[in-house]
């Protein structure tokens, strides 16, 4: 009776061991599954919360794809105003409190219709006050910047000789460094640079010195409608050992 409740005993033990090991292979896996899917669902909302960069498209366009410009000689003139001549004065008399005895039947009275009507003569011409004289000062103010895309008839050129490099940061000699800097200019209508900003630059030691040198450049203006115009001008500077634009 001792030795079969001993066989029982160790039996029994032996499969608990091989159950304790089975079930705990599969909730590592199933705790593995749920935290990965945990994770995956987190993750899974950012990114469909997250919202698209927007694309921006830029269209250029051809001064012939503009049309004609409307014509200035087609505008409508300004509608004459005309003067009224002097107004000649009612032959009417101020009522004054007098005596019976010296009423006069024909005098009449003015109604307020008529009184209202006598005013100031107004002539026509220039008048004879003498000359108009302006008190308030005439300010002009400059111009703004004009838009990116401005039409033209006549693009504005580099006057030779009116064109100066720029120059070659030493610690970028030193260091072997070259690259290509591309400066927007504002031309004014008399050619000359107002304001140059960068747009796209290969190293931050080439910024400063290709503003200084395109703030120096000169221009013929930008021509449109038989006048000149100001415009932004793209230009590329390029830096390298041995030659410098």
């Amino acid at each position: 009776m001792a030795t079969t409740t001993a066989a029982n005993t160790v039996y029994g033990f032996q499969e608990l061991r091989v159950l304790i090991q089975k079930y705990s292979r599969w909730a590592l896996v199933v705790a593995s599954l749920l935290h990965a899917a945990v994770i995956g669902a987190y993750y899974g909302v950012q990114a469909l919360l997250e919202e698209d960069e927007p694309v921006y498209s830029v269209r250029i366009l051809k001064y012939s794809d503009l049309g004609p410009p409307p014509s200035i000689t087609n505008s409508q003139a300004a509608p004459a105003v005309s003067v009224q001549g002097p107004v000649a004065k009612p032959t009417v008399g101020t009522p004054v409190p007098v005596p019976d005895a010296e009423i006069n039947p024909e005098q009449t009275i003015a109604t307020q219709q008529e009184m209202a009507a006598v005013g100031p003569a107004i002539g026509e011409g220039l008048g004879e006050g003498g000359p108009v004289e302006i008190q308030e000062d005439v300010r002009i103010e400059d111009e703004g910047p004009p838009p990116d895309f401005v039409p033209v008839e006549k693009q504005p050129m580099p006057i030779p000789g009116a064109c100066p490099q720029p120059v070659y940061p030493e610690i970028a000699r030193r260091a072997g460094v070259e690259g290509k800097v591309w400066v927007k200019i504002w031309v004014d209508k008399e050619g000359n640079p107002k304001k140059a900003q960068i747009i796209k630059s290969d190293a931050e030691l080439f910024n400063q010195p290709a503003i200084e040198a395109a703030m120096k450049w000169k221009f013929t203006p930008a021509i449109m409608n038989n006048g000149p115009v100001a415009v932004w001008v793209s230009i590329p500077f390029v830096f390298k050992l041995n030659q410098t634009r």
